[in-house]
C-alpha cells in the first residue's frame, strides 16, 4: 500500500472523526442515563438529538429529544477505536464500508468495552459507532469559499480504507457472506 501512494503525504488516509450515537427513542430518565453512559465511555459531553417527525405508534413527537451523540476528533479517536475493535474481536465485515472509505459498526452492550463496568443504576445501552475517513485535501469540496471538486485520485476507496484499518489497528476485514 505504501508503494501505491509513493510516500506522498496527501495520499495517506486518515480518520477525520468518530461519531458515537445512542438512540433511546424517548426523552426523560432513560435519555439522561444514556447520556451518562456515553460520557463515561467516551470522556466527552454528549449532545441531544431531536426527533425529525412525529410517530404516533411509538409516541414520539417532532422536536422531542430521543437520542444523544458524541463526535471524537484527533488523538481521542484512535484510543477509542482500539477499544471498540477489541469488542468486535478485531474483525470487521467488508459490508460495513460505504464505498467512500467510511464505515460503521454497532455495539450491542456498552459493558463489552474494555474498562467499562456495569452500573445497575444506569442499565445497559447499545451504541452505533460511525467512522469518517478521508485523505488530506477533502476540504476543498466542503469549504464555503472557492469550493471545488475533489480530484478522482484524492477520493478514498474502500480498499485503501480497509488497508489503513488493517495496518493501523490490526483489524481483519472479512468478506461479507
Amino acid at each position: 500500500m505504501a508503494e501505491e501512494r509513493g510516500g506522498n503525504p496527501m495520499r495517506r488516509p486518515r480518520i477525520e472523526k468518530v461519531t458515537v450515537n445512542i438512540s433511546v427513542g424517548k426523552s426523560g430518565e432513560p435519555l439522561q442515563k444514556a447520556m451518562q453512559v456515553l460520557e463515561q465511555v467516551t470522556g466527552h459531553k454528549p449532545c441531544l438529538r431531536k426527533a425529525r417527525k412525529t410517530v404516533r405508534d411509538f409516541q414520539i413527537q417532532k422536536g422531542e429529544p430521543i437520542a444523544c451523540m458524541v463526535t471524537l476528533r484527533g488523538p481521542d479517536t484512535e484510543a477509542f477505536l482500539k477499544r471498540v475493535f477489541e469488542t468486535v474481536s478485531n474483525r470487521l465485515p467488508s459490508s460495513s464500508f460505504d464505498g467512500r472509505g467510511n464505515f460503521a459498526l454497532g455495539i450491542k452492550e456498552h459493558i463489552e468495552l474494555p474498562g467499562v463496568r456495569y452500573d445497575p443504576r444506569l442499565g445497559i445501552f447499545g451504541m452505533d459507532v460511525c467512522v469518517s475517513m478521508a485523505k488530506p485535501g477533502y476540504h476543498v469540496g466542503r469549504r464555503r469559499r472557492a469550493r471545488s471538486k475533489v480530484g478522482a485520485r484524492q477520493i478514498l476507496t474502500d480498499e485503501e480504507a480497509q488497508g489503513f484499518i488493517a495496518e493501523r489497528f490490526g483489524v481483519e476485514v472479512t468478506e461479507a457472506s
